[in-house]
C-alpha cells in the first residue's frame, strides 16, 4: 500500500448540473431542505433549543437524540450554500445557529435533552447518544465554516469538543459512545483546526471499545476490541460509522493494526453480508448484521443510514488504498441501497429498504426516529466531494456524471474538468480538460468492475492498451486546453446469481451498469408478479422511457407466468416429477430499484425465480 493517500477534491469545487444527479441535487436544494426544516419545526426539534435557552416555555419534545437531526440538516444546508448561494437559506441557517448558541451552557456543554430533563451528564453513554449528537454538531460546524468562512457554529462546536477532551481520556474519565459517530467528527475538527486534542480524543474512544464500558455487547460495538474483530457484527449504522472513524484515525496515525481490522471487516461485509443493492444490516432486531449469507429479501432491514455509512467507509478506504474495488461498492450503494431511500419528489423516505414487498412497505413523510431524511440530504448536498481526488501523479475520477470541477494540482497549477454524459443510462462519457497552462499529469479513469468492454480515446484517437475492469486506468500526457477524453463503457444487461448458502438459490437479479433492477405491479398490473419466472434463455433489452418515473432506461423481456391452479387452497402437495413447471409466456418490464414505490401501491421483487 502506498504511503501517499489520495486527497479529496472539495465538494465546493464541483458543480453538478444536468445529467442523472443534477435534477436530484436540485430537488434536494429546492424542495427537500425546506420540507425537512418544516418537519423539524412541526415536531419540536428546533423548539427544544428555544426551550433549553429559556426563550420558550415547555418540556423537552421527542426522542433523546433529536438534536442530531437538526445538526445533520444544518450540515446539508451548509454544503448546499457552499456551491449554490441562497440568501433565504443562509438567513434560515444563521437564525438556527443563534438558537443553538443560546442553548449552549457556560462551560460549553450542549444537549437539549439533558439540559431540559436535568439529567446528569455523561452517565449513560451506552444509550443516550450524548457523544453521538455532539459529533453531528461538530460535522455541521466544519461544513458551515468551509462553506461560509464564518465561525459562528464552529465556535460552538470547539467549546463543546474542548469540554469533552477535558472530561475523557487516559487518566480521566473512561468511556466511549454507545453509538459511534463522534470519532469521524473529531477527526474533521482536527484536520480543520490542527488541534491535537481532537485526534487524541478520537483515538481514545476507538481504543476503549470492547472493554465493556458501554454495555459490553455487539449492539454498541463494545463486545470485542476493534482491532480484534474478525467479522462485522451488531448495529449496522454504528458499525460502519466506527469503521469510518477508525479509517480517519489510521490516515493520521498510520496504526497498521487499525487498517488490518478495516480490511478484514470490509472483506467479511462484501463477501458475506451485503445485499446486491449495497444495503447492509439484514435484521430488524437491533438493526443489525445477521449471520453469513443471512440476507432475506422481504425482511431486509437495510437501513438507509447504513447505506450512507457504507459509502462513507468505502470512500475512506479508496482514499487510503487507491483501489477501485472500494469505489465499485460505493457506486453500487449510491445508486441503489442509498437512492431508494428518498422518493423522486424529495419528500418521502424509506427507513428500511427491502428487496421484496407485498405492497405494504411504502415511503413515509417523516419518522419519529428521523435519522435517515437529513442524512440523505447531507449526502446529496455534498455529492460533488465524492467525484474526484488528487495525488502527486495527477487527478483521479471516481464517479461519472455531468459536472464541472475546478481542481488545484499544486498552488500554481489549476485545471477545469467538464464531464458530459448521460451515465448511468449510457456508457458514453466525454471529459474535457482545461489546464490554465500546458501541463503534464496523469488522469486516472475508473473502470468499473461490472464493465467488461471499455474503449478509451484521447482527442478521438483510440488508446490501444486494454483497460482492466475494477481498476484505475492511467492516462499520462502533456495536457492542453480543450483536450478531450472519450470513455465508452459497455452497458450489458447481466443476470446475477447469489451464493448457494443464501435464500436466493434458484433466483436471479437483473443489473445494467451500476443499477439493480426490480419488477413492480405498476408495470404488469394484470398479474401477480410473485408468479413470474425467468426462463433458462432469459433475455432483456433496454428501452429509454421519457414519461416513466422521470426519464429512465427500463428493461423489457420475455418471462413465464406460473400456473398455480393446482395449489388453490393447498399448502403442501406430493412431489411428482412432471417435468417443467406449467407456465405461460408473458412480457415483463423491469425498472431501476431506486425508483420503486413512487407510483401506485403494489408488489415489488428484485430476486426473480428461474424455471
Amino acid at each position: 500500500m502506498s504511503t501517499e493517500y489520495l486527497q479529496p477534491v472539495s465538494w465546493k469545487q464541483v458543480q453538478i448540473e444536468g445529467g442523472f444527479w443534477g435534477p436530484r441535487i436540485q430537488t434536494n436544494r429546492e424542495v427537500t431542505l425546506d420540507y425537512q426544516y418544516e418537519q423539524m419545526e412541526r415536531t419540536g426539534r428546533i423548539d427544544n433549543f428555544r426551550r433549553a435557552s429559556g426563550r420558550k416555555k415547555g418540556e423537552y419534545e421527542g426522542a433523546f437524540f433529536n438534536d442530531s437531526d437538526v445538526y445533520k440538516w444544518l450540515e446539508a444546508a451548509s454544503y448546499s450554500l457552499g456551491v449554490y448561494p441562497d440568501k433565504e437559506l443562509e438567513n434560515k441557517v444563521d437564525k438556527l445557529i443563534k438558537e443553538i448558541a443560546s442553548a449552549q451552557q457556560e462551560d460549553g456543554y450542549l444537549n437539549t435533552y439533558f439540559i431540559l430533563k436535568k439529567e446528569k451528564r455523561f452517565t449513560n453513554l451506552k444509550d443516550k447518544h450524548e457523544l453521538y449528537c455532539a459529533g453531528h454538531l461538530f460535522e455541521a460546524a466544519v461544513a458551515h465554516h468551509k462553506a461560509t468562512g464564518e465561525k459562528s457554529l464552529l465556535n460552538i462546536a470547539t467549546r463543546f469538543a474542548d469540554l469533552i477532551y477535558q472530561i475523557f481520556g487516559p487518566g480521566k474519565r473512561e468511556g466511549t459512545s454507545g453509538h459511534p459517530e463522534i470519532e469521524i467528527a473529531l477527526m474533521k475538527l482536527y484536520w480543520l483546526t490542527k488541534n491535537r486534542c481532537y485526534l487524541d480524543t478520537a483515538k481514545f474512544f476507538i481504543d476503549r471499545r470492547g472493554k465493556g464500558l458501554v454495555g459490553g455487547n455487539e449492539l454498541q460495538q463494545d463486545n470485542i476490541p476493534f482491532r480484534k474483530q474478525k467479522e462485522i457484527i451488531g448495529h449496522a449504522v454504528r458499525a460502519v460509522y466506527l469503521m469510518s472513524g477508525a479509517a480517519d484515525v489510521y490516515r493520521q496515525t498510520g496504526d497498521k493494526t487499525l487498517m488490518d481490522a478495516l480490511v478484514r471487516l470490509w472483506e467479511n461485509t462484501v463477501q458475506k453480508k451485503m445485499y446486491v443493492t449495497g444495503g447492509i444490516g439484514s435484521r430488524y432486531k437491533g438493526e443489525a448484521f445477521g449471520e453469513d449469507y443471512e440476507l432475506p429479501n422481504d425482511r431486509a432491514y437495510a437501513e438507509t443510514c447504513a447505506s450512507i455509512g457504507s459509502i462513507f467507509w468505502n470512500y475512506r478506504m479508496l482514499q487510503l488504498t487507491k483501489e477501485a474495488k472500494y469505489t465499485d461498492i460505493m457506486e453500487k450503494t449510491l445508486y441503489n441501497g442509498f437512492l431508494s431511500g428518498v422518493s423522486l419528489n424529495g419528500k418521502r423516505y424509506f427507513y428500511q429498504n427491502p428487496l421484496q414487498s407485498n405492497g405494504t412497505h411504502q415511503r413515509a413523510n417523516w419518522f419519529k426516529t428521523a435519522c435517515c431524511p437529513p442524512n440523505i440530504a447531507r449526502l446529496l448536498a455534498s455529492l460533488g466531494g465524492y467525484f474526484y481526488s488528487i495525488s502527486r501523479e495527477g487527478v483521479w475520477i471516481h464517479l461519472y456524471g455531468e459536472s464541472r470541477a475546478t481542481i488545484s494540482l499544486t498552488r500554481d497549477r489549476k485545471i477545469v474538468l467538464i464531464q458530459k454524459t448521460n451515465y448511468p443510462w449510457d456508457g458514453k462519457i466525454n471529459i474535457k480538460i482545461f489546464p490554465d497552462a500546458q501541463t503534464s499529469f496523469t488522469l486516472f479513469l475508473r473502470i468499473p468492475g461490472w464493465c467488461q468492454n471499455v474503449e478509451i480515446s484521447v482527442n478521438s484517437k483510440l488508446i490501444e492498451e486494454i483497460p482492466i475492469p475494477g481498476s484505475y486506468f492511467p492516462l499520462k500526457r502533456e495536457w492542453i486546453k480543450g483536450d478531450n477524453v472519450q470513455l465508452n463503457l459497455s452497458m450489458s444487461i447481466d443476470f446475477l446469481k447469489m451464493h448457494p448458502y443464501s435464500s436466493n438459490n434458484g433466483r436471479l437479479a437483473i443489473s445494467r451498469g451500476p443499477l439493480i433492477y426490480c419488477i413492480e405491479t405498476a408495470d404488469q398490473p394484470n398479474i401477480d408478479i410473485f408468479n413470474v419466472l425467468l426462463p433458462p434463455d432469459v433475455k432483456f433489452s433496454p428501452h429509454f422511457e421519457h414519461n416513466l418515473l422521470g426519464e429512465i432506461i427500463a428493461l423489457q423481456g420475455n418471462a413465464l407466468l406460473r400456473d398455480n391452479f393446482r395449489w388453490k387452497e393447498k399448502l403442501y402437495r406430493t412431489y411428482q416429477n412432471q417435468g417443467r413447471t406449467k407456465a405461460i409466456p408473458i412480457k415483463i418490464i423491469a425498472v431501476p430499484y431506486f425508483t420503486w414505490a413512487n407510483r401506485k401501491i403494489g408488489k415489488m421483487m428484485v430476486w426473480i425465480p428461474i424455471v
